[in-house]
């Protein structure tokens, strides 16, 4: 199983902050830095020192960094356009050699749209729909050729399609809770399909119908990665596990429910019983940035056992 280290920057971080921690993430032998795309903060945080780009970030790591994946979960489609999304993003991939990866949702939170002036349509899943289409649509277009798309939302009439990212398919992740929609999407477009927050049971639930969406779609079910993203809380003893959890504001029983929390030994077993359904990668929400320890402990007593 791959870890991932998942962080939440609208929360309060620099990009300094985020370097550090990618660096972290690095050195430590973790598969990859993720970041959420928003631009206000959830909660009590004060969020400062403000927010940072999820695009702007990645494109610094991208030429700070030289082995992980770096990518989102996720961009909001209702902060770009999707021609120039898919500009932005295979240009970051071609800075990282070939690392990014695109995960993209149809955007939720509208008190940052009010907050920013940017447009919260109520079509956001059409919309999402036909993003996905013009973005690989433009990338798997052969240098040379054009690309035309005349959708409800988005048309786009004889675009060269460049540039071209330096993969050869820059894998796009798709994820989410919805029991129709998502799950067709994902089957159609996904390289890999991710469930927020969720329990064992709901998660094999979720898979089992990407799965199926993934055979409707005539592709193999076994065509996509399974993955998963939980708050992370470890500590060599309790008195540890619950500094971290006051630290984040969380209770400790409700992030061993809820997450993966406690021991070690405690995170690994929990892992283990999240890999018999099928989950292959899990992003470790990590919501204290300057708890580099935490990271340390996570990659020499949870990541080894895996």
């Amino acid at each position: 199983m791959d870890l991932r280290i998942f962080t939440e920057p609208q929360q309060g971080a620099t990009y300094d902050t985020l370097l550090t921690v990618a660096k972290a993430t690095e050195d430590l032998g973790f598969d990859a830095f993720f970041r959420s795309d928003h631009y206000l903060r959830m909660g009590t945080s004060d969020g400062l020192p403000g927010p940072t780009d999820a695009w702007i970030t990645l494109a610094g790591l991208a030429r700070e960094t030289k082995r992980i994946r770096l990518g989102t979960l996720m961009t909001a489609g209702t902060f770009r356009l999707p021609g120039v999304l898919a500009i932005q993003v295979a240009q970051v991939d071609q800075m990282s050699g070939g690392r990014v990866e695109l995960g993209l949702g149809s955007g939720w939170f509208e008190e940052e749209h009010k907050a920013y002036g940017i447009p919260f349509p109520k079509e956001k899943f059409a919309r999402l729909e036909e993003q996905l289409a013009i973005i690989t649509g433009l990338w798997a277009t052969e240098v040379g050729s054009t690309f035309t798309y005349d959708g409800t939302y988005y048309q786009l009439t004889d675009s060269p399609a460049l540039p071209k990212p330096a993969q050869t398919k820059v894998p796009v992740l798709i994820g989410g809770h919805g029991a129709t929609r998502t799950p067709r999407l994902a089957g159609q477009y996904a390289d890999e399909f991710n469930i927020p927050f969720a329990s064992i049971e709901d998660s094999e639930r979720q898979f089992g119908r990407v799965r199926a969406a993934a055979e409707q779609a005539g592709r193999a079910s076994g065509d996509l990665v399974y993955s998963n993203a939980l708050v992370v809380c470890v500590g060599k003893d309790d008195e540890e596990v619950k500094r971290r959890a006051e630290k984040i504001g969380r209770d400790v029983e409700e992030l061993k429910v809820n997450g993966l929390a406690g021991s070690p030994a405690e995170v690994v077993d929990k892992l283990g019983r999240y890999a018999a359904i099928g989950s292959e990668r899990v992003y470790l929400q990590v919501l204290d940035l300057a708890d580099l320890d935490h990271l340390e402990l996570i990659a020499s007593q949870v990541q080894t056992q895996l």
